[in-house]
């Protein structure tokens, strides 16, 4: 059964910017993360790599982060899609490329680096 969770805010939309200036000439906008969460059950790891996941995302890409959650307890076959060898992993389907990072997601500035973004 996959579950979605999101923030308090509204998550996984995009939207466009129009850059300052007299002409407007291109707008800007902002990329929507789409992240796949694979765990076991309410594991205290499987259940750290969802809180800090959150926090990740409510603190870096607010408003732009869809997250879903797959327990492998209750579908098992799951894995095989993504090519999930080890839990929890989190799998970042969009932006592109596709981007894996095994673990409980502690260690935030890793994470950053591994998602490809700035810490704050």
């Amino acid at each position: 059964m996959k579950k979605k969770i999101t923030s308090p805010k509204k998550l996984g939309t995009s939207r466009s910017r129009k850059s300052p200036g007299p002409n407007n000439a291109k707008p800007q906008t902002e990329e929507s993360w789409m992240m796949r969460l694979y765990v076991a059950g309410q594991s205290a790891k499987s259940l750290a790599a969802i809180e800090n996941l959150r926090r990740i995302c409510d603190t870096h890409m607010a408003g732009r982060c869809t997250i879903e959650v797959i327990d492998l307890i209750r579908n098992p076959q799951l894995a095989k899609a993504d090519q999930i060898v080890a839990i929890p992993t989190l799998v970042r389907k969009l932006p592109i490329p596709v981007r894996r990072i095994i673990g409980d997601l502690s260690a935030t500035d890793k994470v950053l680096l591994s998602l490809e973004l700035t810490p704050i």
